[in-house]
């Protein structure tokens, strides 16, 4: 028999805006599902916009950096399916 070995939760970080309406689906759709993600608001900070930047190779929120994947200007839909292709479980 194989031993399993349950998957390990990943960093999250997600780069938004507070006004950006996919920022606040994408805030919703992980918290509901037991997510637990670091939230960066990048129009407060602009070392953090220019770190999103440098991470994704573009300037669209929300912006979500897990481990070493990124997954910039998306809706729900894509997030479901980057967090499943890539194993990523609360």
């Amino acid at each position: 028999m194989g031993l399993l070995i349950p998957p390990v939760p990943t960093d999250l970080k997600l780069f938004s805006r507070e006004w950006c309406s996919w920022c606040i689906d994408a805030k919703d759709y992980l918290a509901q599902r037991g997510y637990q993600f670091t939230e960066i608001d990048v129009g407060l900070d602009r070392a953090s916009y220019e770190e999103m930047k440098a991470l994704s190779d573009q300037t669209y929120v929300p912006t979500l950096v897990a481990g070493d994947e990124v997954l910039a200007n998306f809706d729900t839909d894509q997030l479901e399916k980057f967090l499943r292709e890539h194993d990523i479980v609360p």
